[in-house]
Formats: structure tokens, sequence, C-alpha cells
């Protein structure tokens, strides 16, 4: 093959970049082989061609949606340095149930919030109209406007917008709803049952104690909602609808109707004995998964806001997939086809190779079927590249927290790439031979992240996935 002249090494380059944006994500075809193939085109063809999307490096920051502050309440406490410390070290937050009866329930265990006192964060009137799940919102939206060095009431209230998910309804208000209406008639159900357990409600709520009067909306996609909620909060930003929004989600589903319709789906773990051991995401053992309860608020803005008030900056969004497996109501789709497509789309979106990304956050609930799928998605997207990049479930240390599964967990990705560590998926013994990729076992791994993205699928075959990038302080000015 004769060497290429300059004209031709400009057209190689630019070709190869849209490469590594593209044409790699919507191929199984080896890298080295895709290389060639356009290295004998582009010798072979005259200097036109169709000019290939731009990278986002060099977007108008105007349309780059960046993270500036995070809230969250989870299994490990109140605020992001329980909750990093807990992950980072590898501990669990599983514990015996206290919130409910479990006589009668085979989990007798699950992620609770320790000692969360509302009235040491909200006047007491809110308490006593609102859920345990907007609780958990109200609070780790407080903290993520904190984080984001925002004081209220904001300047720009008309364009702050709150998207906020959950899983369902709110399940201990509605038993205790129904157990009012049968025990005691119609005429003793509360007046505050239904503005209390409407799924929007911890939308509103955070919308009306923080005066916010933009773009304001929930998903309830099962346990891809937390995701889909700061995907789609970004998407509001850059096609103008919001110049800042607060996404994310929260639930408190722990009460015995929950774990009694958990239980009939035969999807939670039935090991109590040892409660920090029991999720064990990949391992041969696991049995199902363990619930959990919180919340996660991301505080999403543009870029170019974000630099002009120096705004401290997590990670930009600069990719977001959805799709549908269109298989089951509550299995996934066994060959992961629904999955892997929403990671291409992700990644697609976000203009990234498989290689280029340095850590995959896994939903990974601990469910013999789901786990399996999700290895062969990745295997999918990733290729011969899957058994290089390094994959961790957060659920082995929190549980499964359903609707805030999808931001916390996003919360705990933008973490790990914050400060250049990989959480540990614990538990896991002994690997599934089906599950045989590097799910960074028992122990945390310091890693160069620049790239990462977060995994979140949901009952219904609802499948959402993010991409996270570090922003160079050179793009900051």
């Amino acid at each position: 093959m004769t060497a290429p002249t300059s004209e031709q090494r400009r057209l190689l380059t630019q070709r190869l970049l849209a490469l590594i944006g593209t044409r790699i994500v919507l191929t199984d075809e080896p890298l080295s082989e895709q290389i060639e193939t356009l290295l004998a085109e582009v010798l072979q063809e005259t200097p036109d061609v169709v000019p290939q999307p731009l990278l986002l490096d060099e977007d108008d920051p105007d349309q780059r949606v960046v993270i500036t502050g995070m809230g969250v309440v989870s299994p490990f406490g109140v605020g992001l340095q329980p909750f990093w410390e807990g992950l980072r070290a590898g501990q669990s937050g599983i514990v015996p149930i206290t919130l409910c009866d479990v006589s009668e329930s085979p989990c007798k265990i699950a992620g609770e919030v320790p000692h969360f006192d509302p009235f040491a964060y909200l006047p007491p009137k809110i308490v006593r109209r609102t859920t345990r799940g907007t609780q958990f919102a109200l609070v780790a939206a407080q903290l993520a406007l904190i984080d984001a060095r925002l004081s209220l009431p904001l300047a720009d209230a008309e364009q702050t917008g709150v998207l906020i998910a959950c899983g369902g309804t709110s399940y201990p208000e509605t038993q205790q709803a129904i157990q009012t209406l049968l025990e005691r008639g119609a005429a003793r159900v509360s007046p505050l049952y239904i503005p209390m357990a409407l799924p929007n409600m911890a939308a509103a709520q955070v919308a009306i104690q923080f005066g916010l009067h933009g773009y304001t909306s929930t998903i309830s996609t099962a346990c891809a909602a937390g995701a889909q909620a700061i995907g789609e909060a970004a998407a509001v930003i850059r096609r103008g609808d919001a110049e800042m929004m607060l996404a994310g989600g929260a639930e408190a589903p722990i009460s015995e109707i929950g774990l009694a319709s958990f239980n009939a789906l035969h999807a939670l773990s039935r090991r109590s004995d040892d409660p920090a051991r029991v999720s064990r995401p990949f391992d041969l053992q696991r049995d199902g998964f363990v619930p959990g309860e919180g919340a996660a608020i991301l505080v999403l803005e543009r870029l170019s806001a974000a630099q002009a008030r120096e705004a401290p900056i997590y990670a930009e969004v600069i990719g977001y997939g959805v799709s549908s497996d269109a298989h089951h109501v509550t299995a996934p789709d066994p060959d992961g086809y629904g999955a892997a497509l929403a990671m291409r789309r992700a990644l697609h979106h976000a203009h990234v190779s498989p290689q280029q990304v340095d850590y995959i956050k896994a939903h990974a609930t601990g469910t013999p079927q789901g786990d399996i799928a999700e290895t062969l998605a990745i295997k999918q997207v990733f290729g011969e590249y899957a058994t290089s990049v390094p994959i961790s479930a957060p659920k082995s240390m929190i549980g499964h927290l359903t609707g805030a599964a999808g931001a916390v967990e996003a919360a705990a990705a933008v973490l790990a790439l914050r400060h250049n560590l990989i959480p540990p998926t614990i538990n896991l013994d002994q690997p599934d031979p089906a599950c045989d990729l590097d799910y960074v076992p028992h122990t945390a791994r310091e890693a160069a992240l620049q790239t990462v993205i977060a995994n979140s699928f949901g009952f219904g075959g609802v499948n959402a996935v993010l991409v996270f990038r570090r922003v160079m302080q050179a793009q900051r000015s």
C-alpha cells in the first residue's frame, strides 16, 4: 500500500474521528478491521466526502449539559460523604427491616436509610403532609442545591425545572389507606392520601418548597426511571425549555404490601441470616434482589452557565439511550438485545466508542436472569473489549432502590469518575460461569477514568443508559 498524500491523511483523520464517534458503536466488526477498511477506501477515493458530525468537544457550550451539584439519601445515610465512603470501602448498607412487619415475609432485610428523622430537615407541617419518599427527595434536593453553591430564592426560578422519578405510587401510604377503608370505612380515609401518594408529588413538592416555576414532570418507568429522569432533564435543557434542572429519583417502598408483591414474583432474595452478604450480583449463589430506599437529586445546567458562575463541575452528561425489550413485563430479554440497543444508542449520541469507556456501572440486581442478560448485552456492544472494561454493581452494597436506583447509582458513577476510583462488587465469592467479565470483586480499584456509562433496566423491559465524561480544566475557561 502506497503512502498517503497530505490530503489523504487529512481525509483519513476525518474519517477515523467519525469512526470513533459513531460507526464503531453500530457494528460488531473488530476495530482493526474497520480501520483497515477505511484506510483502503481513503487511498482510492477523492477528497470530497460527506461531512461527519462534530465531536462534543467542539460543540457550543450552550448545548453541553453538566452536573454541578448532587444530593443523596441512601442506606449509608444522608449526604454524599457517607454515600461515597460506604461505596469506596465496600461496605454493606443491608440490615434487618425495621420499617414494617416482616413476620410473614420470606425477605426480612433491606437497604433502609439509617436513623432518618425528617423533622431534622423539614418543617413539621411538610413532614405531616408528605410521604417518606417525598421527604427523601426534598432533603436530597436541598443538599444538591447547597452542593451546587446555589442560594434560594434562585435568580432564574422561572427557568429552573424539576424532573423526579419514582417506581409507582407510595406503597406504605396506599397500604394504610386500604386498611383504613376496610376497617373503619370510607369516611375515615385521609384527605391527604391522594396528594401524598400520587407519583408526581415528589417533583411537585420540590418545586413548591423551593419556588421553582420551570418545566416540571415525573417519570415512572420502574427501575429505569431514575436514569431516564436525568437523561430527559438534560434533553429539556438542550432544547431550551429550561436553563437548569433538578433531576433524579426517590423511593420508599419498604412495606408489607411491597414485600408481599415482590415476593410473589420471586424477585426478592429469601436469605436473611447474614444481611450484609445476601446481595450478590453475578455470583453463582444469587437468588434475587434486596429491596432498598433513598433518593438522589442532581443539579444539571449548561456548561456555559456553570462556567460563568464558576460552579464546581462533577461531570458532563454526554449520552443517553433508551430502548424496550418488547419481551415480558418482568423478565429481561434473555439475549440482552434491548439492553445492548440502549447502550449503543447512548454511545452513539455521545460520539464515544466502546473502547473509550473506562467503567460500566451495571444495573445488576442479583436476579439469576437479569445479571446474565446484562453480561450478554455488554458482550454484544463491547465485543473483545468486554473482558477488559471494569464493571461493578452498587446494588451489592445498597440493595435495589427501584425507582430511585438509576439516580442514586448515577451519582455513584459520577463520584467514581471524580475520584478515579471504581466501587467494588461485594459478595462475589463464586462467580457464575455465565457472568465471566471483570466485575471488580470485593475491593475498590483505582483507575484513570474519563468516560463512564451507567445502566438501568426496569420492569416492562425499559432500558435506560447514561454516559458521563470528565470535564477537563481547559474546557472550563
